[in-house]
């Protein structure tokens, strides 16, 4: 297993909808090609979005958790070079987005604010503003108070706007198959995901760690 994060440039309000809009036709181009089917088995994919209040710009970007073959890290192997190469292209990009690529091995293994903080000092090497925030991305999270603001309303309009009738979450893959031969629905029919082999605690794992970035998640998939 891998975890995978994909960016963009930040944003202001207006471009947050046709953004995201892009990165889901540029996931769908990132994994229909050769290379990139060929290393991996499917996916579970989460859209983030954070916002950094001090310049009004909101920052979406992709969380993803890769199934890979066993021979992944041979033949297969997909530099963290050629995965920025490939989601730019997929992008269409005339900048050099920042993409973190990390084995999952186990638990101990896992840091979840390791590969936030790490994604932050790349954005920031590359004078790009951005703001990750430590917990899933929630209305609060974006929201500044309890208050009724100008900053708050537009925040709550640019974000209804964006993410109305839009899948925060996506399946490829074994991962689609799962969820279909589960018979598994939306968050509310119950477990999204949760791998029941005893011995694949990796598994398990990666997706406790999932759950870190979106919101709901832990609701219906940590038990």
């Amino acid at each position: 297993w891998i975890f995978l994060t994909l960016t963009v440039r930040n944003i202001e309000g207006e471009a947050l909808k046709p953004t995201i809009s892009d990165m889901m036709k540029g996931w769908n181009r990132l994994f229909g090609y050769k290379r990139v089917k060929t290393a991996t088995l499917g996916y579970f994919r989460a859209l983030e979005i954070t916002k950094n209040h001090e310049a009004d710009t909101y920052h979406p970007h992709f969380h993803v958790l890769l199934p890979v073959k066993r021979n992944y890290f041979g033949k297969n192997y997909i530099k963290q070079a050629e995965w920025t190469s490939l989601w730019k292209r997929a992008m269409k990009l005339d900048y050099t987005p920042i993409v973190d690529i990390r084995r999952v091995k186990g638990k101990a293994n896992i840091d979840a604010e390791q590969i936030e903080s790490d994604v932050r000092e790349a954005m920031m090497e590359q004078k790009a503003v951005l703001e990750i925030s430590k917990y899933p991305v929630k209305d609060t999270d974006v929201v500044r108070g309890s208050k009724v603001t100008e900053d708050n309303l537009n925040t709550v309009f640019y974000l209804d706007d964006a993410l109305s009738a839009r899948r925060l979450i996506g399946y490829g893959g074994i991962l689609k198959e799962i969820h279909k031969e589960l018979n598994l629905g939306d968050a509310e029919d119950g477990d999204l995901v949760k791998i029941e082999e005893e011995d694949d605690e990796v598994a398990n794992e990666a997706f406790e760690v999932m759950a870190y970035w979106h919101p709901g998640i832990k609701n219906y998939i940590i038990q």
